[in-house]
């Protein structure tokens, strides 16, 4: 089935359709979730919420850019609006932003991508969050700010904290596979 007629399949709410399109999209789009969630269920939860609001506006879909891209655009959106019902605490940070641990690529380098994404979801919630909009999505300090209703400072406080606590992380996998 191509893209076209499953788009189309969708938007006459053909079951067929819709859980094909889950099917294609759901692995991409839990790995997304997961960045952003605590734990596994609260992704789950992401997951089924960001799908519901696929199914309601899958006619909105303008194709202008890929499909993929889209959907994803709505499962970052309802990450970070659960994460605003959250109310998470962020940190300020301190003086020690510059003070960054240096580490040795290699073992970034024989970390499988489970791996690295099990480093990141152990991440402080706050951390993770700005993180994943910065590092991964590519939002700017203005934007995180704006969508998680904290100063443009916090978030990059935020990002150096985690960029420092990965770098923790790492030195301390370095040290037990030595």
């Amino acid at each position: 089935m191509t893209e076209e007629d499953l788009i189309k399949g969708c938007v006459k709410e053909d079951r067929e359709c819709q859980k094909e399109l889950y099917l294609r999209f759901s692995g991409k789009m839990m790995a997304v979730c997961l960045r952003y969630a605590g734990n596994r269920m609260e992704a789950e939860d992401m997951l089924q919420e960001g799908f519901i609001k696929v199914f309601d506006n899958i006619g909105k879909f303008k194709r202008e850019g890929s499909l993929e891209g889209w959907i994803r655009r709505i499962m970052v959106n309802t990450s970070i609006n659960k994460i605003r019902s959250n109310k998470v605490r962020f940190e300020e940070l301190g003086n020690e932003a510059d003070d960054f641990l240096q580490h040795d690529r290699s073992i970034i380098d024989k970390m499988s991508e489970k791996d690295i994404l099990n480093l990141v979801s152990q991440m402080p919630s706050g951390y993770r969050y700005v993180f994943n909009m910065y590092a991964i999505e590519g939002l700017s300090h203005k934007e995180i700010a704006a969508n998680l209703g904290i100063e443009e400072a916090s978030s990059r406080s935020q990002y150096a904290k985690a960029k420092k606590y990965l770098q923790q992380q790492l030195v301390k996998l370095e040290k037990i596979n030595l």
